[in-house]
């Protein structure tokens, strides 16, 4: 191999550990941009299901495929759950005694009905009466800091 073949195959391994490197470096900063995505939608997932939910079964009763509809039509399709987050949160609250599960079918189980209880609707007062102070300084805050950017 002469000289110049040398430096061609020096050349290459040089590029191709300059683009691996990039490539790792772009890697992380999307891994860094999808947790901050993570981390919002955490907020509705983790903060706001949990309430919104006994709302909805405080209306009527309702499947989770249901709950999960309602949600998308009175949020006009901006946030819709999915039922993958509804129904361990509804098991979670039938554990709890805050809703009731009964199949509509017993004999089928097709779908389980879910029916807010007297606990339930307790526990969804006392969260709205402490969470709305907290939300409506979220949204001054969110509002601030939306007119600073837009």
């Amino acid at each position: 191999m002469d000289n110049f073949e040398q430096m061609n195959l020096n050349d290459i391994r040089s590029e191709e550990k300059r683009l691996y490197e990039e490539y790792k470096k772009n890697i992380l900063q999307l891994k860094k941009v999808e947790k901050e995505k993570e981390a919002v939608g955490q907020v509705f997932t983790k903060g706001l299901l949990p309430i919104y939910v006994l709302y909805i079964l405080n209306l009527n009763p309702a499947n989770g495929n249901d709950i999960c509809n309602k949600i998308g039509e009175r949020t006009q399709g901006l946030w819709i759950p999915s039922t993958g987050g509804i129904y361990p949160l509804l098991k979670k609250f039938e554990k709890q005694g805050l809703v009731i599960g009964e199949w509509d079918d017993p004999k089928k189980k097709f779908q389980k009905i879910y029916k807010i209880t007297t606990e339930g609707k307790t526990n969804f007062e006392n969260k709205t009466n402490l969470l709305k102070p907290k939300i409506e300084e979220a949204l001054t805050v969110f509002k601030i800091i939306y007119n600073d950017i837009y």
